[in-house]
């Protein structure tokens, strides 16, 4: 069912989530799943993102998020939340922090992530 803009409460038109990414299935980059993202202090101006889900990222990262968080929020598959936020690095308006190293990921930033996840 589509919404026919009256605001009767009827749902809005249903998109794939990979019809939001225009049909890509990779990012440019690639980010684990505990990769923080941070808006930087152009995407504080989230009006610059060019989709609703760009600037819904922009706002939710204004406290470092995971990417695994963002695609939970924004509530798309994390293979699309990592396509849309390489869109974002790409254009400058968020930054992503890797947790890992060659010791694996650091075992207090995996205890936020999980910590935020029970919160949703």
């Amino acid at each position: 069912m589509t919404s026919n803009g009256s605001g009767g409460g009827e749902p809005g038109p249903f998109v794939r989530p990979y019809a939001i990414i225009g049909g890509r299935t990779r990012a440019r980059h690639s980010f684990a799943l505990e990769a923080l993202v941070l808006t930087t202090v152009t995407g504080e101006q989230s009006e610059l993102a060019s989709s609703p889900e760009g600037r819904t990222i922009c706002e939710l990262c204004r406290s470092a998020r995971s990417v695994a968080e963002v695609a939970a929020l924004v509530g798309v598959p994390f293979g699309v939340a990592r396509v849309l936020v390489g869109d974002l690095v790409e254009h400058g308006l968020v930054m992503v922090h890797e947790t890992s190293d060659d010791n694996g990921p650091d075992s207090a930033i995996l205890e936020k992530v999980l910590n935020g996840l029970r919160r949703l």
